[in-house]
């Protein structure tokens, strides 16, 4: 497999963290983001990343879609929870992504006026009923947003101290390799 990455874009943190998490090893092409090639647009006519490339000629754009082909592809271990509940509140997470941290994420980082801290306690209150945003489990929603979380505390200074819930569950998820190579990567890169 061939990921077109960009290591900065949290949505190819998705991928690159899925892929970790399935033991799936590929190779990188990384990709500048300020001087996308002209070649990327045959993988992906939007230009962006990630996109995935199977040996087969299978290419896949798009961070959520390429999450659930690697979990209905290799199905272990599982990223979805077993009960068909958590797992559509699982799915409704992921479809809210932009309404529910996305913008206003990208809003504080451009300097404008961002709702990010209400978004943060609406997460907050979301993981004090449970402990994963997949429900019991950790699984493919908790992945879809982790790498924004790491990315507002580490390099939009977000203090995270006052959502102890949130502040939990990152450092539950900072546990696993995946997560923590992706906070080593997100730590190297600064702003």
């Amino acid at each position: 497999m061939i990921l077109y990455d960009a290591a900065r874009c949290p949505y190819c943190a998705r991928v690159r963290i899925a892929l970790a998490e399935k033991g799936l090893g590929y190779e990188t092409v990384e990709i500048d983001l300020s001087d996308r090639p002209a070649w990327l647009y045959t993988k992906n006519p939007s230009g962006k990343v990630p996109v995935l490339e199977e040996d087969r000629g299978f290419v896949l754009p798009e961070s959520l879609v390429i999450m659930e082909y690697l979990e209905e592809r290799f199905p272990e271990p599982p990223f979805w929870p077993a009960d068909p509940a958590e797992r559509a509140l699982g799915r409704l997470w992921l479809d809210r992504f932009d309404v529910r941290l996305g913008g206003d994420y990208y809003a504080l980082r451009r300097g404008a006026q961002s709702e990010l801290d209400t978004r943060l306690h609406e997460l907050d209150a979301a993981l004090e009923a449970q402990p994963f945003l997949s429900g019991r489990e950790y699984g493919l929603a908790d992945i879809g947003y982790v790498p924004w979380i790491l990315r507002a505390r580490s390099n939009l200074g977000v203090d995270l101290e006052p959502y102890e819930a949130l502040s939990a569950w990152l450092e539950l998820l900072m546990e696993r390799p995946a997560i923590a190579a992706e906070l080593e990567l997100t730590a190297a890169l600064g702003r």
